[in-house]
């Protein structure tokens, strides 16, 4: 018994962990996004060619510009080919008509060592997320969905890190962005209910089950999904804006950016209001731990609306973007919380059901 209470530990410890280090790769990834570091390294896994990125010009050949967008240029026409036997024809001209496609990054060291951190962080996690699949080998006999969150969680990050090699070799194709955002958001919501899942008897099922709340904490779990890829989009035509204005006058960028900016902040006004009725109905409940969360997910919304207008009405500062991407994550990972916490603590989970001994 005493083994087992510390192989269901050692799960949980470890899946903590790796939920906070998949957040942290987030926040590292919107740095990178910020200080323009994406094409730091022009190839993929390797660096310039090298497991270790060089720190001076003088390291990498006269003609590097032209080695390494013929790489991807050979690269991208392999998956154009690919994308366009399965149908997506679409998906694979734009491949070839996105502005940049043909521009090679001059070489940064700031910005290379930016993207090689990036993806040391980006392998760290895979490492986390294997180690998880292993402590997860336990609930085979006991719960095995748990075990097979953890391994598909694996599996997204392996496709994940192959979709990381199409964004660079792409040069940043906005697509490929939007899905990569997607994946890890999907990656940290199944490691999430991984850990609860295996922990969810230390939930006291106290409450009476309500069709209501709990179709209302999927509902604002999914705007913030779709608010965060719309987010995304945002960003990217702010990359493209700035592309275009080789970087200079930022206090014009917001005027040039298209719809899916005033979407995205016109309906941040629903959001809120969504989120303060969702919040009044969590509160009647009278459940600590949910009232805890409700706490944070409020905390976050307004962190978001007010990093929102500062970026809006302030010429997008740069180091603002990281921070809105990051928290936003942070509150959708919190919403999607409540909604196991929520499905755990009520009638609906006190069903008759195997308790795993810890």
């Amino acid at each position: 018994m005493a083994n087992k209470s510390f192989q269901y530990k050692r799960f949980k410890r470890i899946g903590v962990i790796t939920v906070i280090a998949v957040y942290f790769l987030i926040l590292v990834g919107g740095i990178v996004r910020s200080t323009g570091s994406g094409m730091g390294c022009p190839d993929w896994p390797k660096c310039f060619g090298s497991w270790v990125p060089p720190t001076d010009v003088s390291q990498l050949p006269e003609d590097y510009l032209e080695v390494y967008k013929q790489k991807r240029i050979e690269k991208n026409e392999k998956l154009a080919g690919q994308l366009d036997k399965l149908g997506f024809d679409e998906v694979s001209a734009a491949i070839f008509s996105h502005p940049s496609q043909f521009i090679e990054t001059e070489f940064n060291v700031t910005k290379t060592w930016i993207e090689y951190v990036n993806r040391l962080v980006g392998v760290l996690i895979g490492f986390f997320i294997l180690l998880t699949v292993v402590y997860a080998f336990p609930y085979l006999k006991s719960d095995k969905v748990v075990f097979f969150l953890a391994l598909g969680s694996f599996v997204l990050v392996g496709f994940q890190g192959w979709l990381g090699s199409i964004v660079v070799s792409t040069n940043l194709l906005p697509v490929t962005i939007t899905v990569h955002m997607a994946l890890a958001l999907v990656i940290v919501a199944m490691l999430q209910y991984a850990v609860a899942r295996a922990h969810r008897d230390e939930v006291q099922a106290e409450l009476r089950y309500s069709g209501q709340v709990n179709w209302l904490l999927w509902i604002i779990a999914v705007v913030t999904f779709g608010q965060i890829l719309l987010g995304t989009q945002v960003r990217e035509e702010v990359d493209l804006v700035a592309y275009m204005m080789n970087g200079a006058n930022r206090e014009l960028w917001v005027d040039k950016l298209g719809t899916s900016f005033y979407v995205h902040r016109s309906f941040s006004i629903v959001v809120v209001a969504l989120h303060v009725y969702v919040a009044a109905l969590l509160y009647k409940l009278r459940n600590k731990q949910i009232a805890r969360l409700t706490n944070v997910m409020l905390v976050l919304v307004g962190a978001e609306i007010v990093i929102g207008i500062i970026m809006a009405y302030f010429a997008i500062p740069p180091v603002l973007q990281p921070l809105h991407l990051t928290l936003g994550s942070l509150l959708f990972g919190v919403q999607f919380q409540l909604l196991i916490v929520y499905h755990y603590a009520s009638r609906e989970a006190a069903k008759p059901q195997v308790v795993v001994p810890h």
